[in-house]
């Protein structure tokens, strides 16, 4: 595998091309390159992709929350305006959001990296002071357990974040692949307004309120 993908020089080498040079120098085979964290040149251009890719194939826009909105007019169907629409015709958006869902379990069941997720050292020393020091899961699993739901730091991190995540998702008219993906890649303003909303109560979460949350 390596003779064939032999670079001569690697300073000429960029994007896929590192990873490439990753399996040279490491002669890893490619199952085991997969399970390495890509770089952000890479998936980020492959998750753009997905605009264009939907509007070119079937003229749809990507969005993932506007599956619950089709769920909930398929299973609860009531004299409720925002429920009485054709969701047949966006019968499309459950596959696309079931084949997401595949594709995670497909990926945490035959692609998991054993290894814990490497994080700053700083903040590893910050949140070792909250008592959480496992990083093997993609979430830390002393804080997402059946038991600490019944606390009150699980309640305000799980419930109510959980209802703040799909309220705030239906206010905004979309979550954050339908306006800062789609929305920005299309040049409408509400979305970049939208998206700059949720940097902003993203960066006063981590550094103020989430904090005192886990203190408690």
């Amino acid at each position: 595998m390596s003779e064939v993908f032999y670079t001569a020089d690697p300073r000429f080498c960029r994007g896929l091309g590192t990873l490439i040079l990753q399996l040279n120098n490491n002669d890893m085979g490619i199952l085991e390159m997969i399970k390495q964290p890509w770089p952000w040149y890479v998936a980020g251009p492959l998750i753009g992709l997905t605009v264009p890719a939907l509007l070119i194939l079937g003229n749809k826009s990507f969005g993932i929350s506007s599956s619950l909105r089709h769920m909930c007019a398929i299973c609860l169907p009531a004299n409720i305006p925002f429920f009485k629409y054709d969701w047949k015709k966006e019968i499309w958006n459950l596959f696309f959001v079931g084949g997401i869902a595949l594709g995670g379990i497909v990926a945490i069941t035959f692609l998991k990296n054993p290894n814990p997720i490497l994080i700053h050292p700083n903040l590893a020393i910050e949140l070792a002071s909250y008592g959480i020091n496992d990083f093997h899961g993609l979430v830390p699993s002393q804080l997402f357990n059946w038991g600490e739901l019944m606390s009150l730091k699980g309640m305000i991190m799980i419930v109510v974040g959980g209802f703040l995540v799909g309220f705030g998702t239906r206010y905004a008219g979309g979550c954050t692949s339908g306006h800062a993906i789609m929305g920005i890649s299309n040049l409408q303003w509400p979305s970049l307004v939208a998206t700059c909303c949720f940097m902003a109560g993203g960066f006063l979460m981590a550094n103020w309120i989430l904090p005192f949350i886990l203190s408690l």
